[in-house]
């Protein structure tokens, strides 16, 4: 079996971390989130200003993209969790694809901003939730712009507004015919 990757992407508060999680849990994948990263580096390094925050979460993406090839695997599925940049997290993404010859399929996390705004009202308001991620001073409406990485591989979008059975078994289902489709090696031989 060919190594796999599944990209979830979206905004902040967007249901990327909930939805990974489950995922996992569900494929017995690997799973690694740049905030999970962040959280240490924030821990390790201290609490700064917004520009502060900014040179973390690139610092969270680089150590992302450097282990990830190492975490590919034949037997087991790697989800890469966060809100990656499109015109910025590609070129390393394609990288790894090619070093590794995996499959990759993304989704995208939408929700409304209403939404993403009382999500990130109540992480801000949780005390168990860092405070490294200056969740109140995120913008919606500046931040609710993501989009798929332009990348090769099957795209799919989830609405985390209302999730429900249905949308999470059609979810399923997609990634399921993804992981059992053969695929040409692209990269390294």
């Amino acid at each position: 079996m060919i190594p796999q990757l599944l990209l979830l992407t979206g905004a902040p508060a967007s249901g990327k971390t909930r939805l990974a999680a489950a995922l996992a849990q569900h494929y017995g994948a690997c799973l690694c989130s740049k905030d999970e990263i962040k959280e240490l580096l924030f821990d390790t390094l201290g609490e700064r200003d917004a520009q502060w925050s900014r040179a973390l979460s690139h610092a969270s993406f680089a150590l992302l993209f450097a282990y990830a090839p190492r975490l590919l695997s034949r037997q087991r599925l790697l989800l890469l969790e966060g809100n990656f940049r499109t015109g910025e997290h590609e070129v390393s993404l394609a990288a790894i694809l090619s070093s590794s010859a995996a499959g990759m399929a993304q989704i995208l996390c939408q929700a409304d901003a209403a939404t993403r705004a009382a999500r990130l009202a109540a992480r801000a308001a949780d005390p168990s939730r860092h405070a490294g991620h200056r969740d109140c001073e995120t913008d919606t409406a500046a931040s609710g712009g993501a989009t798929f990485l332009d990348l090769p591989g099957p795209r799919w979008l989830f609405s985390s507004d209302t999730p429900g059975p249905r949308q999470w078994q059609a979810l399923r289902r997609r990634i399921d015919r993804w992981r059992a489709q053969p695929r040409a090696r692209v990269g390294k031989q």
